[in-house]
């Protein structure tokens, strides 16, 4: 056997293996991305629903205006927090969450309030949007939990050995996940005394 087929054999397979890691990478960041997109569409389902809902619930001349303020404005401020998907950092994903969390303390406080008004509670397009939106919150957090399960797998890639050798060389850095909201894991008061 000649001597400088074994060099040669090695290189070939330190080639594939580096192109096959690479390419795995690639992948798992892809469908990470991937995933977000699927995230923030559901946030913008969500935010879609909420500007059909206000302009419903506008139509009862005496209901609560601050009310349906802070929806607005919580919901401006949630549209306006977005993500670049290739560089999504934990401090990105503090910020996008605190937006949503806003968002979504100001639509629990606008449906309680809604239980005043019977004739709104009647209305079937109210009744309608109020069920998407529970659909709706039950998508975002099911693409949530899709976005962790894909960063967790391009995680774990980028750390193991080989990929972590090339990680680092080709630029694929850590992503961020969703965790929840600080005070979460305590039950809320719920108080329906109106």
């Amino acid at each position: 056997m000649k001597k400088w087929l074994i060099p040669v054999i090695i290189l070939v397979i330190l080639v594939f293996v580096g192109v096959r890691t690479y390419n795995g990478m690639v992948d798992l960041q892809a469908d990470a991305k991937t995933a977000w997109a699927d995230v923030e569409s559901t946030y913008q389902r969500r935010n879609d629903l909420i500007g059909n809902l206000v302009k419903t619930v506008q139509g009862a001349a005496d209901f609560e205006k601050s009310t349906l303020t802070d929806v607005i404005e919580a919901r401006a401020k949630a549209t306006s927090t977005t993500i670049d998907p290739t560089n999504i950092s934990p401090e990105q994903l503090a910020a996008f969450n605190q937006a949503q969390s806003g968002l979504s303390s100001a639509l629990s406080r606008l449906l309680v309030t809604v239980e005043r008004y019977p004739e709104l509670k009647a209305n079937q397009n109210f009744l309608e949007l109020q069920s998407q939106l529970e659909g709706t919150e039950n998508r975002i957090n099911v693409a949530r939990d899709r976005y962790n399960e894909a960063v967790n797998k391009y995680d774990k890639k980028i750390k193991r050995f080989p990929g972590n050798l090339f990680a680092g060389t080709f630029g694929f850095d850590e992503m961020g996940r969703f965790s929840a909201d600080k005070g979460a894991e305590k039950a809320p008061d719920v108080d329906f005394n109106f």
